[in-house]
């Protein structure tokens, strides 16, 4: 039987066994771009995304020019095995998030993902907080992404003021914001789709290649092998030049920073749980198979790069504004494949144009969504009589002018540092609440007597994976630019970029803890009903057409 004939099914989650649900609380915040969609036309999120779209918009979320392009920095601080340390410890961290918040996500998809999830298992001041650094993040993402696009450019044309490609990428950006889209409109999600698609196809195929490169299959015939990892210069670099094990230590330590920037974006399952058909089974779906993407494309790509590029090649200095800085790009020329490079630049560069118009668009609906709360200014939730939130757009563009930093000579991929800071340190900030409020969300349903193996996804290893979690942002937020303590290494931009976000978190909270005199919300009253009830019309179309036979398509569906 088609999906088409099914009668929709109603599914109720009550874990509790309470039969009926309260009304949510003032104190929930129910802001963020999975909220507001549909909220100015007064209609109720439509749930048309198949798990399908779930699964590539969060990979897609995350993929972009962290791991094309800034890999680069974090190479050149912490050599080949470092980099591996750090990306994958970084993974751990971010498998304890996703898997934390897919247990929540998916027995609440509710509308603003984890900022109302914060605010209904925690409190107001919190979700109030986390609403407010998520746009801080993706609005300072935005001239991040402007800044590397200067620098891809650069590659083709070294003549030309990155301000002139700074414009034209940033005016895009804010005419298809301005257009008019919506992530209930299919052209909106397909164009997502095939944006996310060029990414996965992009790195798989720079990792096939990488592999190849490094057994001698490029046309040089050279075989590289583990040469850089073993010999000059070696599996780790002595930061700033400090002797023996500490300066290897430091190094490493850096990479965390940067790994942080190039998984960010992963949370977004969470938004679009409430737009999803099924989310009681599409998340947890995408949140199981969060650890082979992990895998694939994060670890693998970091082996591949640490194989191919010693971590003493000057074009790895991004500060120099050139584009072959990228390390995929360096290793690709340095194997005599004279197309190719930009053939593979083009593809980052559709990377981080598309991750800019994302960038503001989440910006804009966030923003919108907190002046629908009473959390931002009342003209934030204006929109255009198409619907678009032109507030936001215009704040958004004034973030994005930030961008023009990166106008000067050669400062391009400095300025992407900075930004690369800011946007890392923010994305912990967020990690560090959904973290804090899955603590909550574990001790309610342990003092109500909730079994959490019947909800729709079971978290493993809690509540110690998101102890651990917490533990470990904790520590990288609070040595997260070390180095500026250190004799003679003074740079107040570093110190700015990276531990003022950090100060400005909890004074955001305890400010509006202390004005709306909002308290911790007891266990024992924390709403486990409220947002759980479904109308699942029919199964996505995946599911509908049955187990994958052949092993390619079972391949394909373990990774998508």
């Amino acid at each position: 039987m088609s999906t088409s004939s099914r009668a929709p099914t109603i599914v109720e989650r009550t874990p509790s066994g309470r039969s009926a649900a309260k009304d949510v609380e003032k104190q929930e915040v129910t802001a963020g771009p999975a909220a507001v969609g549909a909220v100015g036309q007064g209609q109720h999120l439509k749930r048309n995304m198949s798990s399908r779209h779930v699964a590539m918009i969060s990979i897609g979320g995350a993929i972009g020019t962290g791991l094309f392009l800034g890999t680069a920095t974090a190479l050149e601080r912490g050599g080949p095995l470092g980099l591996f340390l750090g990306y994958s410890i970084m993974g751990t961290i971010v498998y304890s998030v996703m898997v934390a918040l897919g247990e929540m996500a998916s027995a609440l998809p509710v509308p603003g993902g984890q900022v109302t999830l914060a605010a209904r298992f925690v409190n107001g001041p919190l979700g109030f907080t986390v609403g407010w650094w998520n746009a801080y993040d993706y609005l300072l993402a935005l001239p991040a992404e402007l800044s590397a696009s200067a620098v891809l450019i650069s590659y083709w044309d070294k003549s030309t003021n990155p301000a002139v490609w700074i414009t034209v990428t940033g005016v895009g950006a804010v005419a298809i914001n301005m257009a008019g889209s919506r992530i209930t409109d299919p052209r909106f999600r397909w164009r997502q789709f095939w944006f996310c698609l060029i990414k996965v196809i992009t790195i798989i195929g720079l990792v096939i290649l990488g592999i190849i490169l490094t057994a001698g299959g490029g046309p040089s015939g050279q075989v590289i092998g583990g040469r850089y990892c073993r010999h000059d210069p070696g599996p780790f670099v002595n930061l700033l030049d400090i002797p023996g094990a500490l300066g290897q230590f430091l190094g490493f330590w850096t990479v965390l920073t940067q790994a942080a920037f190039s998984y960010i974006g992963s949370e977004i399952v969470a938004l679009a749980a409430a737009e999803t058909k099924n989310p009681q089974r599409a998340v947890p779906s995408a949140i199981r198979k969060v650890w082979i993407r992990l895998l694939l494309f994060y670890v693998s790509s970091v082996i591949v790069i640490g194989l191919l590029v010693p971590s003493n090649d000057p074009r790895l200095n991004l500060s120099t504004g050139d584009a072959a800085s990228s390390p995929f790009v360096i290793a690709i020329q340095d194997a005599g494949i004279s197309a190719l490079p930009s053939v593979i630049n083009a593809a980052i560069l559709t990377s981080a144009w598309s991750a800019a118009s994302s960038d503001m668009y989440t910006a804009s609906r966030t923003l919108y969504g907190l002046a629908l709360q009473g959390n931002a200014p009342r003209i934030l939730a204006r929109t255009t009589s198409w619907g678009v939130p032109w507030g936001g757009v215009v704040v958004g563009s004034a973030f994005a002018l930030l961008a023009y930093m990166a106008a000067g000579a050669g400062q391009a991929g400095e300025v992407f540092g900075w930004f690369v800071n800011m946007t890392s340190i923010a994305g912990l900030l967020v990690w560090l609440s959904i973290l804090i409020t899955y603590v909550r969300f574990h001790r309610g349903a342990k003092l109500q007597g909730i079994d959490r193996r019947a909800l729709p996804y079971f978290a493993p290893c809690q509540p110690y994976l998101s102890y651990y979690g917490l533990f470990m942002i904790v520590v990288i937020l609070f040595f997260a630019k070390f180095t500026v303590f250190i004799d003679g290494q003074w740079d107040t931009a570093d110190f700015v970029t990276t531990y003022l976000p950090i100060i400005l978190f909890p004074i955001c909270y305890v400010g509006v803890y202390c004005h709306k005199r909002w308290g911790l919300r007891p266990l024992a009253e924390l709403d486990f009903v409220s947002g759980s009830r479904v109308v699942e019309d029919g199964l996505d179309e995946e599911a509908d057409a049955g187990r994958p036979k052949s092993w390619w398509a079972r391949a394909m569906d373990a990774v998508f």
